[in-house]
């Protein structure tokens, strides 16, 4: 069966956890060298940033070359985090590109050297693994930037719960390894010691899903749902994985719940559409 669409659209709008709906294309430079893809698509830093400057219209390029000019100069490490944190800003704000937006958000971490500020940019890049359009280089390049950050963090704070399931997040959605068990282990670590963490089972059925694991990511998104009735980013992956297994009437069930709970017009416009469409397969 055609694989559904909503949950792209409904994730979108009312969920933080994806941003990678900007626009793809960024940079990096320490990390890239590090790329080990198993399917051999390593994108260069240099690359991503230079595609995504040729997005830019002439007033965006000179302020852009105003800030890089600055940190050119930068004569300390405060300065430079400083202008970092204004190039974020920029591809965040005014050019709308996440890729550069990580890449100096990620820049800057690794300057300032603090757990919180290591954990804070990994988690930008984490929560873009998940993005189901996303091209698997991307996830890659996404994916070997969050670990060098995960990493360093850990070894300042080794019973970081969330840092261990991000790492683990990284093996399963960034291909980062030919064995995704690592990933799925470093999670279920956490998972198996505190059955309630909701993150650490989000990963768990977003990994299942990603590898076709459907009944286990079933269960997974029920376990959330028992916990936090009303998460919404379980509720639409449920669902899907409930088409996914040809089973339409829950998948109707959970759309239709969701439905009620979502202010959003187009979401819910979305939703309707979906269920309509699910009824005439039943």
């Amino acid at each position: 069966m055609k694989k559904p669409q909503l949950i792209v659209a409904i994730i979108a709008l009312f969920s933080c956890v994806m941003i990678y709906f900007f626009v793809p294309r960024t940079h990096k430079t320490q990390v890239t060298q590090n790329n080990t893809s198993s399917s051999n698509q390593v994108l260069s830093t240099q690359t991503v940033l230079d595609g995504a400057k040729t997005t830019l219209n002439a007033s965006q390029k000179i302020s852009l070359l105003s800030i890089e000019n600055q940190l050119v100069k930068a004569k300390s490490s405060t300065d430079s985090i400083k202008i970092y944190k204004q190039l974020s800003q920029f591809w965040a704000d005014s050019a709308q590109r996440v890729e550069p937006y990580l890449y100096y958000t990620y820049s800057a971490a690794l300057l300032e050297n603090s757990e919180k500020s290591l954990t804070f940019a990994a988690q930008q890049l984490v929560d873009n693994l998940t993005s189901p359009d996303a091209p698997p280089a991307i996830l890659n390049w996404i994916a070997v930037n969050a670990k060098v950050l995960l990493e360093k963090a850990l070894v300042m704070n080794p019973n970081n719960d969330s840092t261990k399931i991000n790492l683990g997040a990284c093996y399963l959605f960034g291909n980062i390894s030919d064995n995704p068990m690592q990933g799925i282990l470093k999670v279920k670590e956490v998972v198996d010691k505190n059955p309630q963490n909701i993150y650490g089972q989000m990963m768990l059925g977003l990994g299942g899903k990603k590898s076709g694991q459907y009944p286990k990511a079933i269960e997974r998104f029920m376990t959330i749902l028992k916990l936090s009735p009303s998460n919404l980013e379980a509720m639409v992956n449920l669902a899907e994985c409930y088409e996914l297994t040809n089973q339409p009437a829950l998948a109707i069930d959970w759309y239709t719940k969701m439905k009620v709970m979502v202010n959003n017009p187009s979401a819910k416009e979305a939703i309707e559409k979906r269920i309509k469409e699910l009824k005439k397969t039943k």
